[in-house]
């Protein structure tokens, strides 16, 4: 240890390196030594220590001298650095986003949708139709969805926020894996969709903003975060072996689930009418993203979510009638912006 010092003091009276400074609080001392390193004052001031006004830096570091920057230097360069994290940029790759305002001029918010993907909801959709089951299939379907309805109404009760959004997180499922397997399909075969995948994959992201905005509303217990992992993982893959083997069965249960959705939905809507749940302000999400009014409520949102589930109903219902006339989804034209 005795010989490392003496190397050291050495080496510097060698080089050419002077102490300079004076003890006084206003001259700050400097090591100048050719072998400098990583700068102990952050430390020397987390305990309470200035070390007299100036920093001591730690030899046998493999920086050199002049890369030490001065504390005012090293303010700058974090406060860059900071600067820096809140924008994700590359000027290698070339990948930056315009700035994107809203159509009075102010800067666009959101990052998980576009104002080009917002839209008006359709609202005077009938709310009350209903396929009737036609064949073994089309029971085996409806019988099903109604079967595991039982323990979801047992479950929530009349929480309808929770209810909704359990049930937005299974309906985000079937488009997004008929969506999938449809692309594989077209892959395959060489084949066009006829627009079907982009049709599903819409309704998959409409069914996720549903949930985004419902999110905002109701904030989910841990018990009701576990119940939704496991309900996602069951149903995923039991929804992804049911559309490898019946498209049309597939369809057919989400067109029943999505009348499900609506009879939900409409519950909900009652409860807020009769003063049973608050009609609060709606969340900024879904005013930008049904371009609602700006002073609009929850009732507004319900009813416009409400909407999309009907229009969801139809298309499933459409896509299962088309593959039971032994037809392909391809030789009908998609439904694709129908909300």
């Amino acid at each position: 240890m005795n010989r490392f010092v003496l190397r050291s003091v050495k080496q510097c009276l060698v080089n050419g390196q002077r102490y300079y400074g004076s003890g006084g609080g206003g001259g700050g001392l400097v090591y100048g030594s050719s072998v400098v390193g990583r700068s102990l004052h952050l430390s020397g001031q987390r305990n309470g220590v200035m070390f007299g006004g100036f920093e001591w830096r730690r030899m046998m570091s493999s920086a050199p001298a002049s890369m030490e920057k001065a504390p005012s230097e090293k303010k700058e360069q974090e406060k860059e650095e900071t600067k820096g994290k809140d924008i994700v940029a590359s000027s290698y790759w070339g990948i930056s986003r315009p700035t994107i305002t809203r159509e009075d001029g102010t800067v666009w918010p959101w990052n998980c949708f576009m104002p080009w993907e917002t839209y008006k909801a359709d609202v005077s959709i009938d709310l009350k139709k209903h396929h009737v089951p036609k064949n073994f299939l089309d029971n085996l379907a409806y019988r099903t969805v109604k079967l595991l309805r039982i323990p979801v109404d047992l479950f929530f009760q009349r929480r309808y926020g929770c209810h909704a959004m359990m049930l937005e997180t299974v309906a985000a499922v079937p488009g997004m894996v008929g969506g999938m397997l449809l692309h594989l399909k077209s892959l395959r075969k060489f084949q066009q969709s006829g627009g079907w995948i982009k049709a599903l994959l819409e309704e998959a992201e409409n069914e996720r903003m549903h949930l985004m905005t419902i999110v905002e509303l109701v904030k989910p217990k841990w018990y009701e975060r576990l119940l939704v992992l496991a309900v996602q993982g069951v149903f995923f893959n039991g929804f992804f072996v049911l559309y490898l083997s019946s498209p049309k069965l597939a369809h057919r249960f989400v067109g029943y689930l999505e009348e499900e959705a609506v009879f939900s939905y409409t519950e909900y809507l009652e409860s807020i009418e009769s003063g049973e749940t608050e009609n609060v302000p709606a969340p900024a999400i879904a005013i930008d993203y049904w371009r609602l009014p700006k002073d609009a409520r929850l009732k507004d949102v319900i009813t416009v979510i409400r909407a999309d589930e009907a229009h969801h109903r139809d298309i499933n219902h459409f896509a299962s009638d088309i593959q039971f006339q032994g037809k392909e989804l391809r030789e009908a034209p998609a439904p694709i912006g129908y909300h």
